[in-house]
């Protein structure tokens, strides 16, 4: 989420003053924030619940399956084991941050989170069990280890409905003003309207620039569920009234003085809470950090670190996905590129100059989803019924097939399996400073551009996955993008 001056949490948590208090009885600041704390009650409850069941229901496919020694347990022992692996899950979930009430970008972190916090609780755990009278089965362990992030990725996304569900019906919610419709606006807007728990429903954005008026503004998502129309007026008691909010954010770094102080004033005068981005927060080549220094907020310019170990890890990663997806799906392969030949005169594979890590260009092959006498280096097709495609190539840009040649891409070591999509040479000329980060990195095949509603529009005009994807990469990362990939994916122009 995007840093705010004043953290939203901590917002909630404090009591509101004797002005708002008399004004708004029952304070819904104060409910927000008492059911914020039984929503993460009710999550820690479910996460070590769902840990507990996924552990006994791997020792119960491990019996029934009958294998390796199928040596027998009291019951008593598995769900001591259970709850005691459910206990050390939750305790490294908090530890990471899992019960702060923010979620991430298409909630990628979370799902990344899961698998990461699964593998570490099982490396605990695994040696504890060779020094105990009992050794837990090694197979029982195996089942458990790919059940449990499974089962509590699950977990998560029910509640997250269930949330919504009581969201819809008005409880615990505070109304939101977001002042600004640029970039940070947005990202804003999509950061609250992800983040459930914290109750904050924004219900207007307000933007200085008369051009703007009327404008949707949607939330980066897999769909383009959630929007709002700008405002182009002048921030009041009477709009915040008529909105009802409670709750005004600045999204306009170095906003000038005056027009902050006016804003402040009119949101004390409404009894609404005030949050703000930092100035100097916009976007940059390099990448902030922010600490509270005794009640001063410091931004740490630096650069995205890069951890060896998954430098070394991604490698031989691609190498094994891609060889084992290309030995699956060699049948697969073999229908398309007849299909595509079938369709329409001209060679089943297309061949294209891309611009890889650090600039350097490389030959990129797809299945040939448009006829042969389309210009090779122009804007793709934003739309299915563009009539450079082809009617094969309609489904295989739908279904993202047409990407499975990259896989070569990846054993040449040009691509990976996830990372920033390449683009072609005419449109990186034409990139900024803040655009060329993506050249920082090995392109993939998926991303999360790829997974979001955005995928509609260019990249470079979409630029915040990809930071965020930069600014956030790991193994589990990559993994989790997978994951989400199987079930968003399919779908496209």
């Amino acid at each position: 989420m995007t840093t705010i001056g004043i953290g939203i949490s901590q917002l909630l948590r404090d009591c509101p003053d004797e002005n708002a208090a008399r004004s708004n009885p029952g304070s819904s600041v104060s409910m927000c924030s008492h059911f914020e704390k039984i929503l993460t009650c009710v999550e820690v409850l479910a996460d070590g619940f769902t840990v507990a069941l996924a552990v006994v229901g791997g020792y119960a496919a491990y019996h029934l399956l009958e294998l390796g020694k199928r040596l027998e347990y009291p019951d008593r022992m598995v769900w001591l084991v259970a709850f005691a692996m459910a206990a050390l899950d939750v305790i490294l979930l908090d530890r990471d941050g899992a019960y702060q009430s923010g979620n991430s970008l298409l909630r990628i972190k979370e799902t990344e989170r899961s698998l990461r916090v699964s593998a570490q609780t099982f490396l605990l755990v695994l040696p504890v069990t060779f020094f105990t009278s009992h050794i837990f089965s090694r197979g029982a362990f195996a089942f458990a280890l790919v059940s449990v992030p499974l089962l509590q990725v699950l977990e998560k996304q029910l509640l997250f409905l269930a949330v919504r569900a009581l969201r819809s019906k008005g409880l615990g919610i505070q109304n939101v003003l977001i002042y600004g419709a640029g970039s940070n606006g947005r990202r804003i807007f999509s950061a609250l309207t992800r983040s459930l728990k914290l109750g904050l429903n924004p219900v207007a954005i307000i933007d200085d620039n008369s051009e703007l008026h009327g404008r949707k503004i949607f939330e980066y998502g897999y769909r383009r569920s959630h929007s709002l129309r700008v405002i182009s007026a002048p921030i009041t008691r009477e709009l915040l009234e008529k909105h009802q909010c409670r709750f005004v954010v600045i999204a306009i770094p170095d906003l000038d003085g005056e027009k902050f102080a006016r804003v402040a004033e009119v949101a004390r005068q409404a009894n609404a809470r005030l949050a703000f981005i930092p100035g100097h927060a916009a976007e940059t080549e390099y990448w902030t950090e922010h600490a509270d220094l005794d009640g001063t907020l410091l931004s740490l310019v630096g650069r995205p670190a890069k951890h060896w170990y998954y430098q070394t890890a991604k490698r031989p990663f691609d190498l094994l996905g891609a060889f084992a997806l290309m030995v699956c799906l060699a049948p697969l392969w073999l229908l398309i590129a007849i299909l595509v030949h079938l369709d329409s005169p001209g060679p089943s594979l297309f061949c294209q100059k891309r611009v890889g890590l650090n600039g350097k260009l490389f030959d990129l092959y797809k299945f040939r989803s448009m006829h042969v006498d389309s210009p090779a280096y122009e804007f793709s097709p934003n739309h299915s019924d563009d009539p450079r495609i082809t009617s094969i190539g309609r489904f295989l840009r739908r279904s993202s097939l047409d990407e499975l040649p990259q896989l070569i891409n990846v054993l040449k070591g040009e691509m990976s399996l996830v990372g920033p999509r390449p683009e072609m040479p005419f449109i990186v000329n034409q990139y900024n400073s803040l655009q060329r980060q993506r050249l920082h990195v090995t392109p993939g095949i998926t991303g999360l551009w790829q997974l979001s509603a955005d995928r509609e529009f260019r990249i470079h005009e979409n630029i915040q996955y990809d930071l965020y994807y930069i600014r956030n990469r790991s193994f589990f990362m990559d993994i989790a993008i997978l994951l989400h990939t199987v079930v968003f994916a399919m779908r496209g122009v």
